[in-house]
């Protein structure tokens, strides 16, 4: 895996996760009782989005870390990942690459 592979890696994981925690904990203006003239009683009161991005951020690196670890061991390759046998079955070489 090379540096751009794992920073799009960590950066999908990043998101991915984000989007989950993002509406955790979340408190609509309608149920704080302080709703803002102009806006909707369902939008959020207080979004902390300062200790979610931080909450994201130190689960994304864990997550990563055991992905990028199984990528990198060569635990689980992408021909595992071929249920419909579309990869071409690597050639095996029947000769130790001497001349004689």
């Amino acid at each position: 895996m090379g540096i751009t592979s794992a920073i799009v890696l960590f950066a999908v994981i990043w998101f991915m996760l984000f989007l989950i925690i993002l509406p955790l904990g979340l408190q609509t203006q309608s149920e704080a009782g302080e709703v803002v003239p102009g806006t909707h009683g369902s939008a959020p009161a207080n979004v902390q989005i300062r200790a979610k991005a931080r909450l994201t951020t130190i689960w994304a690196i864990g997550l990563w870390i055991v992905i990028a670890g199984t990528i990198l061991s060569g635990l689980i390759t992408v021909r595992d990942l071929d249920w419909f046998n579309r990869m071409a079955t690597p050639e095996v070489s029947l000769t130790d690459g001497t001349d004689g």
